[in-house]
């Protein structure tokens, strides 16, 4: 729970340089899967923060950004879903991506050499002024 609202943070901070006037008709924010953010929390927090920051957004809407991995080693691009994935390991992965080279490998190669090339973390995907 910390964790969204922290991220809500990041976004309304971003939101009072991107909105000089402090309003928006929308907001389109991005959710990387892997991490599995909580969605209710995240908005609640938005919502919270945006009134205290006295920034009017119209319309908040959140798309989720499915897992992409690609290989350094053969170029192999995947997606990878997080059901997949046992409950401990999903947990580790939502705290730190990073931990995801510990247990994953190219499923061509086997290289545990590759990038989160969508998926991951939060990202303003539209801002409509």
């Amino acid at each position: 729970m910390v964790h969204e609202w922290a991220l809500a943070e990041s976004i309304v901070n971003y939101l009072s340089l991107e909105l000089p006037g402090k309003k928006a008709e929308k907001v389109v924010i991005g959710l990387g899967r892997l991490q599995s953010i909580e969605q209710d929390i995240l908005d609640f927090a938005l919502r919270e923060l945006l009134v205290q920051a006295d920034i009017h957004v119209e319309e908040i809407t959140y798309v989720i950004i499915e897992p992409k991995l690609r290989c350094r080693a053969c170029g192999y691009e995947w997606k990878l879903l997080p059901e997949e994935l046992n409950e401990e390991i999903a947990e580790m992965i939502h705290f730190v991506p990073e931990a995801i080279h510990s247990f994953l490998t190219c499923p061509r190669c086997g290289s545990r050499d590759f990038e989160i090339e969508e998926g991951r973390g939060i990202t303003i995907v539209e801002v409509i002024k």
